[in-house]
């Protein structure tokens, strides 16, 4: 990547004026960020702000989830010596949860907005395009203006990636930002494509009481995760009525009078009563006069930024899903942050993919962090590993789960933790001591000698340290 740009720390920062195009995490952090520290900021937004991961993804998807959560811990009661009277039925209302859940990702981008602007931020809700690398072309209300600016973040986003023989029409068919659409639970949903979107919404919707049919062209749920974690997901799956097509690839998704069919690459085919479409995400970096603007882009059409965002373009930035880095909230704030950092002359820590803690939000949930078992298999890490399943953990049988673990690795010799993998629920909020472990270095020992409370699910990641102590 060539490096012709401006040194930062020459730009005046009390005039320097930014451009944001985008207000989704990425966008909306680096905005922050820089109005904080003085800069004259203007954010351009087509959606509103918060962009998609507020308003059609993250925020609701979770709301969704959280539900279905609900209805699965219903479902289990039993066992807990929880029984219902006769009569009473535990049914969700799917049209009050879609309301709940707009209404909740509308406040949130409402908060946004109003923080935005209480530090001075210019908020635009348009489109805009690069004329070069200090114009701006926006959209807004039917009038065209320009905005003059002296550095430029893209934080365009991406959006569901379709296939020309299942496309969505938000009534039978979907993609994931219209399935919020719905007024009742469908009575049979099939989901195409078993990566973390399609796994997450197959299982909201087999605990919200759909049939769920879910349609995976490799052989096994989530094929980039970590396998055990896979494999306990796709048994739970299984033991909670769901069907699973593995080495199935969907060919074409046809709507009936009453409901679905979708084709298979062998002949065969599935019918249903609604289908999600579930195939991964393409950049919205087409037509934003990227190229004129000297931007180079991937064979995958994303923006190529290197460790401070930075684009090859001079004072162009990027950061979030238009990057091709991770598709994560968190990563896109953090590499929104690092672009203004740099840009403005502040200390600077490039990005640390191994540091990134993230979390797949089925029923059970599955976190990671690090380095993963795969690539110490592959020779790529030296280290060591140890799994604890949690129906040894007394909490966990307290709270009936019978299904997850916690695996944490440690590096060879050392002793320093350097990945971990947590499946059971509230995952997300198990795996921060690892992730706080890995970025911090710190030796098994350490994880191990720290106090837990007893009983508690965390008890299992000391014990998994404690197996891992180097004897000297």
């Amino acid at each position: 990547m060539r490096d012709n740009r401006c040194v930062p720390n020459q730009l005046d920062l009390s005039s320097l004026r930014l451009t944001v195009l985008g207000g989704g995490p990425g966008g909306y952090e680096a905005a922050m960020v820089a109005a904080s520290l003085g800069a004259k900021v203007t954010i351009v937004e087509r959606q509103g702000l918060g962009g998609s991961a507020v308003l059609t993804d993250v925020v609701p998807s979770k709301t969704l989830i959280a539900t279905a959560d609900t209805m699965t811990r219903f479902t289990d009661a039993s066992a807990l010596g929880v029984r219902f009277s006769a009569d009473s039925k535990v049914v969700a209302d799917l049209d009050r949860v879609n309301q709940r859940l707009l209404k909740l990702a509308m406040e949130q981008s409402s908060d946004i907005r109003a923080t935005l602007e209480r530090l001075g931020v210019r908020v635009i809700i348009g489109s805009g395009k690069l004329l070069d690398e200090l114009r701006v072309e926006v959209e807004a209300d039917g009038d065209t203006s320009i905005v003059e600016a002296d550095a430029v973040l893209l934080a365009v986003g991406a959006t569901p990636r379709e296939l020309p023989s299942a496309q969505p029409d938000g009534e039978r068919i979907f993609n994931w930002t219209q399935l919020y659409n719905l007024r009742e639970i469908p009575e049979h949903l099939i989901v195409v494509g078993s990566g973390v979107t399609g796994a997450e919404f197959a299982s909201a919707y087999n605990g919200l009481g759909s049939k769920v049919t879910l349609v995976s062209s490799r052989d096994r749920v989530l094929p980039g995760e970590d396998a055990d974690a896979a494999e306990v997901l796709e048994g739970v799956f299984k033991d909670r009525g769901m069907t699973v097509l593995s080495r199935s690839r969907a060919s074409a998704v046809e709507r009936t009078d009453d409901g679905v069919i979708v084709g298979l690459a062998d002949g065969r085919s599935v019918e249903g009563s609604h289908c999600l479409v579930a195939v991964g995400a393409v950049p919205r970096t087409a037509g934003i006069g990227l190229e004129e603007a000297g931007v180079e882009l991937s064979e995958s059409g994303h923006i190529q930024v290197d460790g401070v965002s930075r684009t090859t373009a001079s004072n162009i930035y990027a950061a979030g899903d238009c990057t091709g880095v991770l598709a994560l909230a968190s990563v896109a704030a953090m590499q929104g942050r690092i672009a203004i950092a740099h840009l403005m002359g502040d200390s600077v820590t490039p990005i640390k993919l191994k540091q990134v803690a993230s979390n797949i939000f089925t029923s059970p949930e599955i976190a990671t962090v690090g380095v993963t078992e795969e690539e110490l298999e592959s020779g790529l890490f030296q280290g060591d590993v140890v799994k604890l399943s949690l129906n040894t953990n007394a909490r966990a049988k307290m709270m009936n789960v019978k299904d997850g673990f916690v695996k944490v690795i440690s590096r060879k010799g050392s002793g320093t933790v350097i990945g971990g993998v947590v499946v059971g629920p509230r995952a997300s909020e198990l795996i921060f001591p690892l992730a706080l472990a890995v970025t911090k270095k710190l030796h098994v020992d350490d994880v191990a000698n720290t106090f837990t409370v007893y009983p508690s699910l965390t008890g299992s990641i000391s014990e998994a340290a404690r197996r891992l102590h180097v004897h000297l």
